[in-house]
């Protein structure tokens, strides 16, 4: 009887935290995080275009005739393909890949496809994590996405070796999108540890971009990996603010009242400030640029910006509630609006000259 009697409260209880938690979301937009941030400079955003159209030319099955080249064309030399691995290649341990001489850019990219909702070794990989499982260089990683990493570096270091001792004065660059983007996080972390491997190459060498990033390494990683690893999101992407159980967010493409539920509870009854200073919490990469092309209830695009900075406080630590949260996750549209970003950014300083 006694239980009975409780229930009525406990539904006041959970009305109120579901009320408290969407007047919370509600007044959170993708720009406050990065309001006080600087702008990029068209010189330190040039490559992200370049390389958005470099992993979207892997999903192409015959590289010397593309069907889905975004418009202008990808801008690749199908020749200069130096290697390419589908799954039957990689056995599910990690996304289609392919190296890449960009002689143009005297670059040599190693490019990481993003996860395919049909493959299920793919979730195997981006499920595959606990909070505080796997330590690495002195702080946090992804346990499946480190072991992704790995498996990618032992493949194909003798290959990475042997084409930068031939290429001397090319940058190492490693990309990918979404999960590939976690896998060369960390890939970038285990080349490093291992210089000796890839013929001792200097560390300002080697650069990483990360596009659409799951969150797979540590504060102290992130911030001290910020020199050559950057990670790139789209206004309101949530894969790289999803601070939940992702096996959750993926269970929720199913129910999504269930995500809401142990959402509200869980930003309801956790103090803000004991899930930000936990040394274990895992956050999006290095350096973070945030295109920004939508503003708070004003309707359509707009010219976008890019704001960039290595902050401590305000990684990407909130969900936003947006129509366009799944949408932004898309390299296509990433592609296109990193482009737009860096054409006006171009413009600006042209009209400024002139």
């Amino acid at each position: 009887m006694s239980i009975v009697c409780g229930l009525p409260i406990l539904e006041c209880v959970y009305c109120l935290a579901c009320a408290r938690w969407v007047w919370q979301k509600c007044l959170y937009t993708a720009g406050h995080e990065s309001e006080n941030w600087g702008l990029a400079t068209a010189e330190e955003f040039e490559n992200v275009p370049r390389l958005c159209r470099l992993i979207l030319f892997g999903y192409e099955e015959d590289i010397c005739n593309p069907l889905w080249a975004p418009p202008g064309g990808y801008g690749i030399n199908p020749d200069w393909v130096f290697l390419r691995k589908d799954y039957e290649d990689t056995l599910g341990r990690v996304t289609p890949y392919m190296i890449y001489l960009d002689h143009d850019n005297a670059d040599i990219i190693l490019a990481v496809r993003g996860l395919n909702l049909a493959k299920e070794s793919d979730y195997a990989v981006l499920l595959d994590n606990k909070l505080g499982q796997t330590k690495f260089g002195g702080g946090y990683v992804h346990n499946g996405l480190l072991k992704a990493a790995e498996w990618v570096f032992d493949a194909e270091c003798e290959v990475l070796r042997e084409l930068v001792e031939r290429n001397p004065n090319y940058s190492l660059t490693f990309t990918g999108h979404s999960l590939g983007a976690g896998v060369v996080a960390l890939l970038t972390l285990v080349v490093v540890q291992n210089l000796g491997k890839l013929g001792n190459i200097e560390r300002k060498r080697i650069r990483c971009y990360a596009v659409a990033p799951a969150r797979c390494m540590s504060l102290n990683l992130a911030v001290r990996y910020a020199d050559i690893i950057s990670s790139v999101v789209l206004q309101d992407d949530f894969l790289p603010r999803t601070t939940t159980a992702l096996e959750d967010v993926f269970k929720s493409l199913i129910c999504l009242p269930c995500l809401l539920c142990l959402m509200c509870l869980k930003d309801t009854c956790t103090l803000e400030e004991k899930m930000l200073k936990d040394p274990r919490r895992l956050y999006a990469p290095g350096r973070l640029y945030h295109i920004v092309e939508r503003r708070p209830l004003r309707l359509g695009r707009f010219p976008p910006v890019v704001r960039t900075a290595v902050p401590v406080d305000g990684r990407f630590d909130h969900m936003v509630l947006s129509c366009n949260a799944t949408s932004d996750h898309a390299l296509i549209w990433v592609e296109r609006e990193s482009q737009r970003a860096l054409d006006w950014s171009k413009n600006v300083i042209s009209l400024d000259f002139s």
